[in-house]
């Protein structure tokens, strides 16, 4: 991700830092690029400012959404650990965004998808691309409506999730 900020040198990427992790693991990683910037403790923030994110899976990519932030989902681990994951997890979407609305709303680059090449095609077309940044709102506004019902979105995220994993057994 970070050789893909010199792709896009206009541009002002930010890091939202975990909590758990030091700014000096971060600042020896990013000391290269300039138009990178870290965030500690401000990603709601950081995500009302965000015109595209890229993002690494779990809850982030649903909060991602709900921010209406386009996105890319992310996801690179070891390759045993995903061999073993894929064999025992059964789910076509690995975001919750696009697990809710059961269809591929929000581009997915996992492993070896996950490259700067196609990192750089899908951002481009979330920051240039008026049709797709467009389609990809209209998702996330079913979102809204999905998860809004009656007023109780988390029960509604997890009804979602819950019933689609029944369904699946």
């Amino acid at each position: 991700m970070l050789k893909l900020t010199r792709e896009f040198p206009d541009c002002t990427f930010s890091i939202a830092q975990a909590p758990s992790l030091d700014d000096a693991f971060y600042e020896s990683m990013t000391s290269g690029y300039p138009n990178v910037k870290l965030v500690k403790g401000k990603t709601y923030e950081l995500l009302m400012k965000s015109h595209a994110a890229l993002v690494t899976s779990g809850t982030a990519t649903l909060e991602t959404a709900l921010f209406a932030v386009p996105e890319v989902v992310c996801y690179k681990g070891s390759k045993i650990s995903y061999e073993i994951a894929k064999r025992l997890i059964k789910v076509p979407y690995i975001s919750l965004v696009n697990l809710i609305l059961d269809k591929p709303a929000v581009k997915e680059l996992i492993q070896d998808d996950l490259t700067p090449a196609k990192l750089k095609v899908e951002l481009d077309k979330l920051l240039n691309d008026d049709v797709h940044r467009n389609e990809v709102m209209k998702d996330y506004a079913d979102l809204w409506n999905i998860l809004s019902k009656g007023g109780a979105a988390s029960a509604n995220a997890a009804k979602i999730i819950v019933d689609y994993a029944h369904e699946r057994k």
